[in-house]
Order: C-alpha cells, then sequence, then structure tokens
C-alpha cells in the first residue's frame, strides 16, 4: 500500500513537472514574441510621430494619422533629454488626474522593463526625446500564466493525494473493524463454555474462595469481547462518575499486579467528577496506560493518578516510576506499530488516541518522561 502511495507520489510529480515546465517554456516564447512586436509597434509610432512634425505632403501625413492612433493598448511616457516627461499615451487617465505622482512611478516602472527608443529631432538634432514604454496587459497576463498554473496543478496533486490517503486511511479502518468483530465473534463460544463451568464450580462449596475471581476473569473476558464487537460502530456517551470509574480499574490492575508496585489516586477532594464517557472504551485506555506503566517498572514502584475538575475540562494524568522514554521515540509512541516491547502489536496507545480524540473529543499525550525516572501520561476531556 505504501508502495502504491509512493508511486502515485512520483508519477502526479513527474506530469507537474512536464506541464509546468512546458507551459514556462511555451510562456516564455510567447512573451519574448509578443514583447518584440510591441518594441516594432512602438519604433513604427516614434517614426510616425516624426514624419507627422516633418512631413508637409498630404500622402505622408494621411499613413501618418492611420498609424498614430492604431497604438490603443501599449503605454508610453516620453521624457525630453532632460528627463521630464513631455507627454504620454495610453495610460490612466483617471489616475493621471488624481495622483500627481503617478506618472512618474510609472516611468520608474518602465525603464525597468524595457530599454527606450531614442528619437533626434529632424529639424534640430540637439533635442532628443526618450519613448519609455510599458508591458500591456496581454504580456502580463502571458508571463504570469506559468504561475497561475502551478498553483493549479499543486493545488490538483495535493486534493489528489489527500484523497487517495483518505482512501487507504478507510480501507484500513475497515479492515481493523472487520477483525476486531471477528475477534469479538470467535471469543464468544469460549466465554460462554467458561461460564458454565464458573457456575459447576459454585455448586461446590470447596471452590468458595477462587469462583468469584474467576467470575471476575470472566466478566473481563467478557467486558473485552464486547469492546472489540463495538469498534467501528460510534460509542454511546454517559454520564459517569470518572473518580468511581478510574478506582475500579485501578482495583482490577492492582489485584493482578505484585505486591511491590504502590497504586495512589488523588482526586482532590472531589469523589464525584462527572464527564462524558462511553465506559467500556474509556476503561480500555486506563488499562492500556495502567499495564503500560507496570511494564516501564518492571514489577515494582509506584503508579499514582491525579485528577482534577477544572472550569472547562477535566485532567487525568497517569504517572509511573518506570524507565521513561527516550526522546527520540516520544513522537512515535502513539503511532501504529511502534513498540519497545518483545512481544505487541503496538496499538494500545494508538488505539487509545483514538478513543480519547474521535469518540470522547478529548486529548492524550505524554506531558513529561524522563529515563529512569518515569513518564506521566495526561487526558484531557471537555466539559
Amino acid at each position: 500500500m505504501i508502495q502504491s502511495l509512493f508511486s502515485w507520489r512520483t508519477g502526479l510529480a513527474l506530469i507537474a513537472i512536464a506541464i509546468v515546465g512546458s507551459s514556462v517554456f511555451y510562456s516564455q516564447y510567447l512573451a519574448k514574441k509578443i514583447a518584440k512586436e510591441e518594441r516594432l509597434r512602438v519604433e513604427q509610432w516614434v517614426e510616425a510621430e516624426k514624419l507627422l512634425v516633418t512631413d508637409s505632403t498630404g500622402v505622408s501625413n494621411r499613413l501618418v494619422t492611420l498609424i498614430v492612433p492604431e497604438n490603443k493598448t501599449i503605454p508610453i511616457i516620453v521624457t525630453d533629454e532632460k528627463g521630464t516627461v513631455v507627454m504620454h499615451a495610453n495610460l490612466d487617465s483617471a489616475k493621471v488626474a488624481e495622483d500627481s505622482g503617478y506618472i512618474n512611478s510609472q516611468l520608474k516602472t518602465f525603464k525597468s522593463q524595457n530599454d527606450p527608443i531614442e528619437y533626434i529631432n529632424q529639424l534640430d538634432s540637439s533635442q532628443r526625446d526618450y519613448f519609455y514604454y510599458g508591458h500591456t496587459s496581454l504580456l502580463s497576463e502571458v508571463q504570469y500564466y506559468p504561475l497561475i498554473q502551478l498553483l493549479i496543478v499543486a493545488l490538483f496533486i495535493i486534493i489528489t493525494i489527500w484523497s487517495i490517503t483518505t482512501r487507504n486511511k478507510s480501507t484500513q479502518n475497515q479492515v481493523w473493524a472487520g477483525m476486531a468483530k471477528e475477534t469479538a465473534h470467535q471469543l464468544g463460544t469460549p466465554i460462554s463454555s467458561l461460564e458454565g463451568w464458573v457456575e459447576m464450580l459454585k455448586e461446590n462449596p470447596a471452590n468458595d474462595s477462587i469462583t468469584p475471581e474467576l467470575q471476575k476473569d470472566v466478566a473481563r473476558l467478557k467486558l473485552v469481547s464486547d469492546r472489540f464487537s463495538k469498534i467501528g460502530s460510534k460509542p454511546q456517551l454517559l454520564q459517569q462518575n470518572i473518580v468511581e470509574q478510574i478506582d475500579l480499574m485501578v482495583e482490577y490492575i492492582r489485584r493482578r499486579a505484585t505486591g511491590k508496585v504502590v497504586f495512589t489516586i488523588d482526586h482532590h477532594d472531589h469523589p464525584n467528577i462527572i464527564a462524558q464517557i462511553s465506559p467500556p472504551l474509556f476503561d480500555w485506555v486506563i488499562e492500556n496506560l495502567l499495564k503500560n506503566a507496570l511494564d516501564a517498572m518492571e514489577g515494582k514502584g509506584t503508579i499514582a493518578i491525579d485528577i482534577r475538575e477544572n472550569e472547562n475540562n477535566i485532567t487525568i494524568d497517569v504517572t509511573d516510576s518506570g524507565k521513561g522514554i527516550a526522546a527520540q521515540n516520544i513522537s512515535q509512541v502513539f503511532k501504529p506499530g511502534f513498540t519497545t516491547k518483545k512481544r505487541g502489536w503496538g496499538l494500545g496507545l494508538s488505539l487509545s488516541r483514538r478513543i480519547i480524540e474521535q469518540f470522547h473529543n478529548g486529548q492524550i499525550f505524554i506531558k513529561n518522561s524522563e529515563p529512569g525516572k518515569g513518564t506521566t501520561f495526561r487526558i484531557v476531556l471537555h466539559k
């Protein structure tokens, strides 16, 4: 899938380069051609002005009166040898009337665009005028066309890549959801069988010490199966007491941890903190954080849960005294497949983020971590 996406991107990039390259080349060719023709037209206009001044024959004047008015698009400013503007043509008349500096600013622009055409007065060779001219709107459009096309092509590539990526993610999500539902279906039969065996064990008073714990574990398996069956479906959020929900999960993990692990919960004298959650999925997140903490401590240390209710949100910090996370791995821990364990798929934290962010509209992140001292994960639930 990644290779396919890469080939798509490469192909699109090559097509874009080819389109933009050919457009730039052809646009530059057209721009040079138009610029050459415009200069020729200005030179004809200058020559016509000469004839209009020096030639008194009727034929020439009739020819000149046809040539001079023909230029209606090329803006021209004429200056004398001292740089004083003596005339202009095809400038914005409204701006000329409103802004006294408009002509000079245009003159500066024309000087940067084209070399002037020098005109020597036929009656007085000491008198010289300089014809400066600017780009027509057509030439400007041709020059800026490649940039516009580049933006369009870039937008096309971005939309295409986004569509492919979205489609691939959607396919991945469907595969994961299908696998989860199938897992839940496969767990159903052995769980039902275990429930039957537990009921049989209850009939013998000698088993009273073990059947309650077995029953809790079977109930736990049912909960896990229920979680898997709901993946891909929109969970139902309920008003729940966060403190009580976390306390039950901590108690469950405590009984299955070694006696060398100390668990603490601090709710800052607020035993009832209510939030909208999906209990099975929220339990999954807390369980995953607690199990990761146990793995990081290798059987001994402390796990502290701090629950605070603020004006706009609820924060839950899970802190362990384990080995911590290396700085280069902090940005990777929530990515699917990343794990530092010898066994595991690296999906726990990835699924936890999805549960908190997509289903609970909250946040989960590493608040801080220091190798050799421990890690703190923070969950933020918005009220």
